[in-house]
């Protein structure tokens, strides 16, 4: 039996790749997908989803709807890096899927209990759906094998200087899923950004001529264009590394912690702040997180480039 995964997505440019990967995995089977607010909007998101799972011949995968907005925080979306649809401005067909009407995290809990504790979740987003869930429904931690998640920083930040994007979007609902219980890999900027794409990267991709190689050059543009600005040529695939992850667990090394979420305080909120560096192991009792730490970028990048150019 291939192993059952739920992603959680807010369809930008690095999830449209991760989805697409994830599409070509053999040894998984992806039995929901669901689409909230995030880089951009909801409705966005949503479409961008099932275009691109479309795209990856998968319209038998169904795509939920999530929420349009964060528990508290407000809208903050990222067109300097995803453009103002999410994709970079690229262009692809419109999926003629049937368009799912029920809400996320009720698909999603009716998913976790059929799969009885085997469900392995993937999110790549804000935590929003995943987190209404388990507030709606108390006992879904036990249903849920793990949930790997791109999202968090142990050092720094990418919207702040203390947080990341995916986590500074909704971090009540992040700090929900790190105290519920459940078991959590986090793929925090830490190791997400040592996974980067060099020219001589993308060039081989991009020799292969397919409505994936299209996609994923043309959305890139935009991101591409603002890392120059700051002096770099490279493409950081942070959501690409939790669906690695999923075959290939070797890739990625790290160590088991506490993580919880600063909400309070406007200068620091959306922080990941964890014991994985401290000196002594009684910092935080419940260590239910393993943190990424270190990444074998050649490896990484070699086999996201095996996925990327399976397709014809």
């Amino acid at each position: 039996m291939k192993r059952p995964v739920w992603i959680d997505t807010d369809c930008g440019v690095d999830d449209a790749m991760a989805l697409l990967c994830a599409c070509a995995l053999k040894d998984i089977e992806i039995v929901g997908v669901s689409a909230g607010v995030g880089t951009t909007s909801q409705e966005n998101t949503f479409r961008n989803t099932r275009n691109v799972l479309a795209l990856a011949g998968r319209k038998d995968i169904p795509v939920y709807p999530g929420s349009k907005t964060a528990w508290i925080e407000p809208y903050m979306p990222a067109p300097a890096f995803h453009g103002e649809d999410g994709l970079g401005g690229a262009v692809i067909p419109e999926s003629d899927a049937p368009v799912e009407t029920e809400y996320a995290w009720d698909a999603f809990y009716k998913a976790a209990k059929k799969y009885e504790g085997e469900l392995t979740v993937v999110t790549v987003g804000a935590l929003t759906d995943l987190a209404t869930a388990i507030v709606k429904y108390p006992d879904l931690p036990k249903y849920i094998k793990e949930v790997d998640i791109m999202g968090g920083a142990i050092d720094g930040g990418n919207t702040t200087m203390a947080s990341e994007a995916n986590i500074r979007r909704d971090p009540h609902a992040a700090q929900c899923l790190f105290k519920s219980g459940i078991p959590v890999v986090m793929f925090g900027l830490d190791v997400t950004e040592q996974v980067r794409l060099t020219p001589a990267d993308r060039e081989e991709i991009f020799r292969k001529n397919t409505s994936v190689t299209r996609l994923m050059e043309e959305s890139i543009q935009i991101p591409l264009s603002t890392n120059l600005r700051q002096g770099l040529d490279t493409y950081t695939l942070h959501d690409v590394c939790p669906v690695l992850y999923l075959s290939k667990p070797e890739l990625f090394e790290g160590k088991k912690a506490a993580v919880y979420v600063e909400t309070q305080s406007p200068l620091t909120m959306g922080k990941t702040i964890s014991d994985v560096y401290a000196l002594t192991d009684d910092k935080f009792p419940d260590k239910n997180t393993l943190v990424m730490l270190k990444a074998d970028r050649e490896k990484a990048v070699s086999f996201f480039k095996e996925l990327m150019l399976s397709y014809e």
